[in-house]
């Protein structure tokens, strides 16, 4: 049975306002992300799911409930260095994780400051930077790279500390399509090839349908919660919360609509082609 790395306990959390009270942001979560898996967080935006992503590192900690990480509650604060050890979180803008002005010396930098020895440092330098594709631009200035490649470098400051879990918080937002393309190539080895457990927090429904479990969040709670293949065929739901599917989805939903006996549970373009090649046929 696979082990629960994070476990989040009907969480509630406002942004404090000294002036007035304000509304919840989450709203009585309740969830657990097992060890190893690839969970999607989907939602517009005010949904709640980066303060969600932000309490799994303990960035935030709830205001009722709690939260554990790997049987650790966030709340105690000596415990803090741990969490973030076995939770590390990239953000949607590189330019705010990126701290050195050499490649290798900003993948080097969480290691050196959690006194990892030099030829540790080096070989996890080494490695997470083949890992993400970049060792080529090990000797490079960070700022001089693109967007993709910042993320990617990002990603391998990370994943130098050797966390067993990484949240990614709309990691590819301010990327164009190549380098979304990349990260989310990175994101998938990682979790395939490496056992990290991944959480990605996003908006787009061709990322969100590339996990292995689906949470769709709206106004601070969890609204679906499965594989995306059936969190996809509620599409009304959806809709109606403001949200829109895959396009391979919103196709066949149309053909439903229109009488033809199409599933929707077809995620890729090779599967939408297959499911209305047999309908008509």
């Amino acid at each position: 049975m696979s082990k629960e790395i994070i476990e989040i306990k009907d969480v509630t959390f406002r942004y404090p306002d000294a002036e007035k009270e304000t509304p919840l942001v989450l709203n009585g979560v309740t969830l657990s992300i097992e060890q190893g898996s690839f969970v999607a967080v989907l939602g517009h935006n005010g949904s709640g799911k980066s303060t969600l992503a932000k309490h799994m590192n303990a960035i935030y900690l709830p205001e009722g409930g709690a939260v554990y990480v790997d049987g650790i509650p966030t709340a105690e604060e000596e415990c803090l260095l741990d969490i973030r050890r076995t939770v590390g979180m990239v953000f949607q803008n590189p330019d705010n994780q990126i701290v050195a002005n050499v490649v290798e010396e900003d993948v080097a930098f969480a290691p050196e400051n959690l006194g990892v020895p030099p030829e540790e440092i080096r070989r996890r330098v080494d490695s997470t930077l083949e890992l993400v594709g970049m060792s080529k631009y090990a000797k490079h200035a960070p700022h001089l790279l693109s967007g993709g490649q910042k993320q990617r470098i990002a990603i391998a400051g990370v994943i130098a500390m050797e966390p067993r879990c990484i949240v990614l918080d709309e990691p590819t937002a301010m990327l164009d399509p190549i380098g979304r393309e990349d990260v989310l190539r990175t994101i998938t080895k990682l979790n395939r090839e490496q056992g990290i457990t991944v959480v990605l927090i996003t908006h787009h429904m061709d990322e969100a349908a590339m996990a292995d479990r689906l949470i769709v969040m709206d106004h601070g709670k969890v609204i679906q919660d499965g594989p995306p293949r059936e969190v996809f065929r509620n599409v009304e739901e959806l809709t109606r919360r403001g949200l829109t599917v895959p396009e391979t989805v919103g196709l066949l939903d149309q053909l439903r609509k229109n009488g033809v006996e199409v599933p929707l549970d077809a995620l890729s373009v090779e599967e939408c082609a297959q499911a209305i090649y047999a309908a008509l046929h």
